[in-house]
């Protein structure tokens, strides 16, 4: 017998229940009964004071708020907008959301962070329910995402903080119009730190299928020209990236923007102001008024190679030991089958799903063992990871196969690239100026000749001269070759080795690695 009852309900009250209606029971033989709790649903709270409650007036007011901006570049990481009533800060949020629409279908995940404005907090608080409701529908949670956030010594569990909590409710509307399909990690911000947000951030950053969106309005209820001079500190605080000048006066939000500023700065990130004004702008007047601006969060031209190291760091920090399972298991496979284990990537979380470039470095006793990547993405990462696994095993020209008495041996590494970039550079001279030592790695391009040091291989030639000729050799060109046709590509790397790892052991076959 399945039963299905309110989410308060148990097991035990359900017996209680069915011993006082003998007419009803377990079917002969049955030992327990399966209960299964009815999805949980935040309901609006602002609905008909914020914003229509009606859905066709709130879709037709969202519609037009987008309908307005123009000139939209490209699609930010992160977004900075304001959380008041749509008739006072709705087209200024409508200026920040307009410019995630050319990503509707890529955009999986949001995570959205606002201040608590009624319940009194230390660190975050997150909802325990399934969904948040709009008149518009229902948004899924992303429980599994929640739960890892909860493991943060300031994160606690808080459906009253949520409750009444317009700062995020508000935005709902506009990213369900915006987006496609996407699940919310819906988050409180109380009393915490900018490092503690930040790294808050970080966990959740993701890559191009997650979406950054900090809630704030500016100043609160002073007159027009006072709340003009504070947002404009605010807005300059904002594009530089300073956090310091935000206090209380300056931003309902700021402790969220205060830890999105800090990541951003780390991460190599621009803000660009996209709107700015006040509710004396808007709908209101201008005795007491309430300033609202949106800024969106891009990388630069200059630091995308940064942000793109910064990501895979951080995709090494949540998914590397994962990475390296699959690798050590597909040389397994390589030497029981002869060929590198089959990836199905529905076992694998979104991030090993996207394109990667990877190389896959094996060390016996400190020399080099076998070493074949990716330049490019091409494929899912963690397909790539498999089939370069096998091929630095048993397809690297320079050394024969590995054969299962090695095993033991081996050490096992995996690097994550970055797009490879032209560099630009008048000769071999100005080119040694430009290579950074222990970062940079290269790919020289000769005609038809072509060679590539990852950035490790500053470990064994720290000197850019002596780097650069082995290099030239690697491309079978000699050391002191240099011709203006010679072209270089830079690339950065981030790389985890198995003895980066609590048990580097546990990733490998015990049969196969010790030949049992």
């Amino acid at each position: 017998m399945q039963a299905e009852c309110r989410p308060c309900g148990t097991e035990s009250n359900l017996r209680r229940l069915l011993s006082r209606h003998p007419g009803f029971g377990y079917p002969a033989g049955t030992q327990s009964l399966r209960v299964h709790a009815m999805p949980t649903v935040r309901p609006p709270a602002v609905a008909g004071t914020f914003y229509p409650s009606r859905p066709a007036e709130l879709d037709a007011a969202v519609q037009f708020y987008l309908s307005q901006v123009e000139g939209i570049a490209a699609v930010p990481k992160a977004i900075i907008a304001p959380h008041a009533g749509f008739v006072y800060s709705g087209p200024v949020a409508a200026s920040a959301y307009a410019r995630i629409r050319p990503a509707q279908d890529r955009i999986r995940r949001v995570i959205l962070i606002g201040p608590c404005h009624r319940v009194a907090i230390d660190g975050v608080a997150l909802p325990t329910v399934d969904a948040f409701r709009t008149p518009l529908g229902d948004i899924p949670l992303d429980k599994a995402l929640i739960e890892k956030v909860l493991d943060l010594p300031f994160a606690q569990k808080s459906d009253e903080a949520h409750a009444q909590e317009h700062s995020l409710e508000v935005h709902l509307p506009f990213l369900q119009r915006i987006l496609t399909k996407f699940t919310l990690v819906p988050i409180a911000a109380g009393r915490a730190s900018a490092a503690q947000m930040a790294k808050l951030l970080e966990m959740l950053w993701g890559g191009p299928e997650t979406l950054i969106v900090i809630s704030s309005d500016l100043s609160h209820y002073h007159g027009y020209d006072e709340a003009k001079k504070l947002d404009a500190e605010s807005c300059a605080a904002i594009e530089s990236l300073d956090s310091g000048p935000l206090d209380g006066e300056h931003a309902c939000g700021r402790v969220p923007v205060s830890g999105l500023l800090a990541l951003a700065k780390a991460r190599g990130l621009s803000a660009k102001t996209v709107d700015m004004r006040n509710s004396g702008d808007t709908a209101g007047p201008k005795d007491r008024v309430v300033g609202y601006g949106s800024w969106v969060f891009d990388e630069t031209e200059s630091s995308e190679g940064s942000a793109e190291a910064a990501h895979a760091d951080g995709l090494l920090k949540r998914h590397g030991e994962a990475l390296l399972r699959l690798a050590a298991s597909s040389i397994e496979n390589g030497i029981i089958n002869g060929a590198p284990v089959h990836v199905d990537l529905e076992d694998w979380p979104q991030e090993c799903r996207e394109p990667g470039a990877s190389f896959i470095t094996l060390k016996r006793s400190g020399n080099l063992r076998g070493c074949i990547g990716s330049p490019l993405a091409h494929q899912a990462l963690a397909r790539d990871v498999s089939e370069n696994a096998f091929k630095a095993a048993f397809k690297d020209r320079r050394f024969r196969p590995l054969d299962k008495g090695e095993v033991s041996d081996i050490a096992l590494s995996i690097s994550v690239l970055t797009k490879p970039e032209e560099m630009s550079f008048e000769d071999e001279e100005d080119l040694l100026r430009k290579i950074t030592p222990g970062e940079d790695g290269l790919i020289m391009i000769e005609g038809q000749k072509r060679g590539l040091f990852l950035p490790m291989v500053w470990e064994g030639l720290p000197d850019p001269r002596s780097f650069l000729n082995n290099l030239k050799r690697k491309a079978g060109l000699p050391e002191n070759y240099w011709s203006p046709d010679i072209r270089i590509q830079r690339f950065l790397a981030r790389q985890l080795k198995d003895t980066d790892l609590e048990n580097p052991y546990a990733i490998w076959n015990r049969d196969v690695r010790f030949g049992l």
